[in-house]
């Protein structure tokens, strides 16, 4: 099994949370984005979208960490990432997608890049954009896991799944961004849970080989 990967990507860290969850080895293929690596032709050949992760297992090249994730679920069934009953899994689905779908696709690198390079917006106005867009999916979040009976010590009852693995490394980005986390009490709870956990604290960017200042 090979994960391709940057140890800055929130959606390889989402891979890596579940792979650890799963207690599944791996090797790491280090796919350097600020350097364009994920542009040549090598990894192109791997991924054709240009994006991290990619996962090589059972003879598979798999790409989209949602996807990529819920393979794993499947092929490894224990721990269990998904609720038994459908209602719960479209919820966590659902808890999942505000981060995968609707809040880091706005701020990821290639965006910012061209905001910045091709729109001419400086750091500080980049800063804005990305926290305006965690601020914006983070209060639908809360609301959704703050009134909710299901949620208990994680986003779906009291063991982490899908919509944790989600979550996790979109609170580390905030932070690196020095958003306010103090309007969502309840996400931020759930956070400081799974980073006590082994495969989450495991999985952060700073204890990645190929981390970098």
């Amino acid at each position: 099994m090979k994960l391709y990967g940057f140890f800055r990507s929130s959606a390889a860290f989402r891979v890596r949370i579940a792979l650890n969850l799963k207690k599944l080895d791996y090797d790491a293929a280090f796919i350097h984005l600020r350097r364009g690596e994920q542009s040549g032709p090598e990894f192109r050949g791997v991924n054709p979208q240009g994006l991290v992760p990619a996962l090589e297992i059972d003879g598979e090249r798999l790409i989209q960490s949602l996807p990529i994730i819920e393979y794993l679920d499947e092929r490894h069934p224990e721990p269990p990432l998904l609720p038994p009953d459908a209602a719960g899994r479209a919820r966590v689905r659902a808890l999942a997608a505000i981060v995968a779908c609707d809040i880091h696709p706005l701020n990821n690198l290639r965006v910012l890049r061209y905001l910045h390079r091709e729109l001419g917006h400086d750091e500080a106005a980049l800063g804005r954009w990305y926290n305006h867009w965690i601020a914006e999916g983070f209060a639908a979040f809360e609301a959704l896991v703050a009134a909710d009976k299901r949620t208990g010590a994680f986003c779906h009852g009291d063991e982490p799944g899908l919509a944790d693995i989600a979550l996790a490394p979109q609170i580390v980005n905030a932070e690196r961004y020095a958003l306010d986390l103090a309007p969502y009490p309840t996400i931020t709870r759930i956070f400081k849970t799974c980073m006590q956990l082994d495969a989450f604290a495991a999985a952060h960017p700073e204890r990645q080989p190929d981390r970098e200042a």
